[in-house]
């Protein structure tokens, strides 16, 4: 195999970390991850696997008592018991120390583990809910890798088939630390790889015959709307799919369509020269067949009759087979202007090597073979199990459009973190089926905009496109916003990618990643962390038509939390409902937050590193953000070639905001930068000294009473200088203004007037929350109008 195909893997381990008999072998790995082997013949495995390719931890403390029946190995936080026969569940159980269940903190071999589940293959077909495979970690503190069935990676950059009958499992005890379990998992399993920022803008999809002059349309249509979009994908539709029916279905096929695309290449110039990045569908099943432009050259290769026509057959178990199938079906696209592959699988789960995937094949090799040039792979294909990660983007399949398909994403996408894998892409807005419905839609698309990768997409009816101006003007306008929205926020996302390669702590969280303890963490499932500074809680059900607000039940942990949208302030520790109209999802940002963005007002595709940049800043506690940068695409940044730029908020007596001269390479980022700074939830503030260099920068300034916010713009400040903004006197967070948002909120329901009076009335007659809410009580008003004036009322 080519070294394009080798990976860098450290399988063997520490022997001081070993403990071993005839038949068994113990790796403590750390102190809370122990290898648990068991061979009959006595040969154990210590080359990489599928899914294991380093083992090499560092040496670990750990007490042994061995004797002849009974073998105990007691690390800090794990007690094994082992009587040194085959393994049997009561023959080995090891037990997570530190009272992590009252009843649940002992495994026995074997036994059925209730874990919090990972993700799944696909959602084809889906319309709700479905099974979910098994992930790594439990509250009840412990989860096993069962690596036992897994191909050996040789070091040629093949893979082989492994001794069988044997037992070879990993035992994760970690608690209810579940971030650390994460990172000792990517330690094991390899990190999940550094994404190319075009992969993280919007993404356009659709199941369309397009030709040429209609995308070209599309995308200048986008540009009028001013819609940023950065990756371009075009369905199967690009090959020829009217085949000659000896050949078979025209699913498969790696011809261009003449007639849709007559220069290929020119279409593919076209996409790059609008920043788009382009990816092309294929569904490899077929093989390469006679009508294919490459197959004389691919059977030539092969050996394959070709003047008798004999089809080249789909063998992703052949190396001689996978090799050309790169050259001649991909490469030359490549060259052309294919900058990744969607690998939409269609091949079954059986191959001609036992126990091999073909879908983890091409996975595997698909993204090695697009790091060819020096830049950062990427591929586009479904889930193939545990060690998936290493091989981004997931995607999900065809979805059924119904409220219960986007009822199910965001547990789906969140959940899928407790299995490493962090950067799943949906079909927003569903694929098929179903119906249309305007809300739905663009609910689906704000939480789009707060997955990991947003991408729009549809089936090939014509009447199922994703253009926001195929909706109502009110939802095609807000899916314009969101989609602008999703383009600003790479910067944030950008560097949460990198925290993701570097640390493992991947972008989408459950809420129990931070709050492992509070029962209240594990039910919001549907809610979930954006990163470091943001809490998402997507509305997936119909509004209340009366009062135009869909509703989710949010928690929200101890602090203070301010959403981003409306400015509302709210305090936590508590199970609350908030209500969202059309345009709006809940997205609440913690106090002391920093989100660097990109500012739209001058919008295009690019996602060059901005000069002009949008930070927002929360109020209410000290905040720290460490923003990344560097080209965005090569591997440069391995050599160093990369900038960081610390923005510090100092909240108390002296406030202050610094945006911190940029360290390392200043080479990836402009020289100086235009600032639009948001100062979100604080009170106006007459005095405010902003300092570049030591010395005092012109600014302008204004302040949003509903939204509490002081907006500061400066211009041309130089990016490796430090900026300081100060605010004079004692800086307090400020108040919701109750009286305007219950107005806006009861000007806008469709209720009777009297009643609108009546409660707004109210509202103005008490200044005690609890007064106005006694008695609001007595008009006997519908419950989600009572909870929506409440939400106001009752947030901080």
């Amino acid at each position: 195999m080519k070294d394009i195909y080798k990976i860098t893997t450290n399988p063997s381990c520490n022997n001081e970390n070993v403990v071993k008999g005839d038949t068994y072998r113990f790796t403590v790995l750390t102190s809370q991850m122990i290898r648990l082997e068991y061979s009959d013949n006595g040969w154990f495995e210590d080359r990489a696997t599928q899914r294991v390719i380093n083992r090499n931890f560092e040496m670990q403390n750990f007490k042994i008592i061995d004797e002849e029946d009974n073998l105990e190995i007691i690390t800090e936080c794990i007690h094994l018991t082992y009587d040194k026969k085959k393994f049997s569940k009561n023959g080995l159980t090891i037990k997570v120390r530190g009272n992590i269940s009252n009843y649940n903190s002992v495994w026995h071999y074997g036994e059925e583990i209730n874990d919090l589940k990972g993700t799944a293959r696909t959602l084809d077909g889906a319309n709700g809910t479905i099974p979910l495979e098994r992930g790594l970690i439990s509250k009840d503190g412990f989860s096993v890798i069962d690596d036992s069935e897994s191909l050996i990676l040789t070091e040629d950059g093949w893979i082989e088939t492994r001794e069988r009958n044997v037992v070879d499992i990993y035992f994760l005890g970690y608690g209810r630390d579940y971030v650390k379990c994460l990172k000792d998992f990517f330690k094991l399993c390899g990190n999940t790889p550094f994404l190319p920022k075009y992969a993280l803008g919007n993404w356009w999809s659709r199941y369309h015959r397009y030709n040429e002059e209609e995308y070209k349309g599309l995308i200048e249509r986008f540009q009028r709307e001013k819609i940023p979009f950065s990756v371009a994908v075009i369905d199967m539709d690009w090959h020829l799919v009217d085949i000659d029916p000896k050949y078979g279905s025209g699913w498969t096929g790696y011809t261009w369509n003449k007639d849709l695309f007559p220069d290929p290449k020119r279409f593919m110039n076209w996409l790059h020269e609008n920043n788009l990045r382009v990816t092309l569908n294929v569904h490899p099943a077929d093989g390469i067949r006679p009508h294919e432009e490459m197959y004389v050259d691919m059977a030539k290769h092969l050996g394959i009759d070709y003047l008798n026509g004999e089809n080249i057959k789909f063998n992703i178990s052949d190396p001689k087979f996978l090799e050309a199938y790169f050259k001649y079906a991909h490469h030359p696209n490549e060259e052309n202007g294919v900058d990744f592959w969607w690998i939409d699988w269609q091949q079954g789960n059986t191959s001609n090597i036992d126990g091999l995937d073909p879908l983890w094949m091409l996975n595997h090799y698909h993204f090695l073979d697009n790091r060819r040039n020096g830049k950062r792979p990427l591929t586009f294909s479904r889930y193939a199990g545990i060690g998936s990660h290493r091989y981004p983007i997931g995607f999900s399949g065809d979805s059924i459009i119904t409220w219960e398909s986007l009822n199910f994403q965001p547990y789906f996408t969140a959940n899928a973190s407790n299995a490493g894998y962090g950067w799943w892409s949906h079909d927003i807005g569903g694929h098929m089926e179903g119906i249309k419905d305007d809300e739905m839609a663009m609910r689906w698309l704000q939480f789009g905009v707060f997955s990991p990768i947003m991408r729009l997409h549809s089936s090939s009816s014509v009447f199922n496109g994703k253009e926001p101006w195929r909706y109502n003007s009110i939802v095609h306008e807000t899916m314009n916003e969101f989609l602008r929205f999703r383009h600003s926020l790479i910067p944030y996302i950008y560097t949460m990618n990198r925290i993701f390669s570097n640390e493992g702590i991947p972008l989408i969280q459950p809420m129990y990643y931070n709050n492992p303890e509070k029962d209240e963490a594990y039910e919001v499932q549907n809610q979930y962390y954006f990163g470091s500074e943001l809490i998402v809680c997507p509305i997936t059900h119909p509004m209340n038509r009366e009062i135009g607000r869909g509703k989710v039940k949010a928690w929200l942990p101890e602090g203070i939390y301010i959403d981003i949208f409306n400015g509302i302030i709210y305090s936590g520790n508590r199970y609350i409902n908030l209500y969202r109209d059309i345009r709006k999802i809940p997205v609440l940002a913690k106090a002391g937050a920093i989100i660097p963005m990109i500012d739209m007002k001058n919008c295009y595709n690019e996602t060059d590193n901005p000069r002009d940049i949008e930070i927002r800043i929360f109020a209410g506690n000290n905040g720290i953000f460490k923003m990344y940068e560097d080209d965005g695409e090569s591997l440069e940044y391995l050599k160093g070639k990369y900038a960081e730029t610390e923005m510090n908020l100092e909240w108390g007596e002296s406030t202050r905001f610094v945006v911190k001269a940029t360290i390392g390479d200043s080479s990836v980022i402009p020289k100086e930068r235009n600032y639009t700074l948001k100062f979100i939830g604080f009170k106006d503030c007459k005095e405010i000294m902003i300092t570049s260099d030591n010395k005092e920068v012109v600014y302008e300034k204004e302040y949003d009473d509903l939204m509490n916010v002081i907006i500061i713009r400066c211009n041309e400040i130089n990016t490796i200088k430090d900026l300081v903004v100060e605010f004079k006197g004692v800086m307090q967070l400020s108040s919701n203004n109750i009286n305007r948002h219950v107005f806006n909120f009861l000007n806008e329901a469709q209720i009777k007037f009297h009643i609108k009076d009546k409660i707004y009335n109210i509202i103005n007659s008490y200044e005690d929350p609890a007064k106005i809410i006694g008695v609001l009580q007595t008009l006997d008003l519908d419950e989600d109008l009572f909870g929506a004036i409440c939400e106001i009322i009752l947030a901080y």
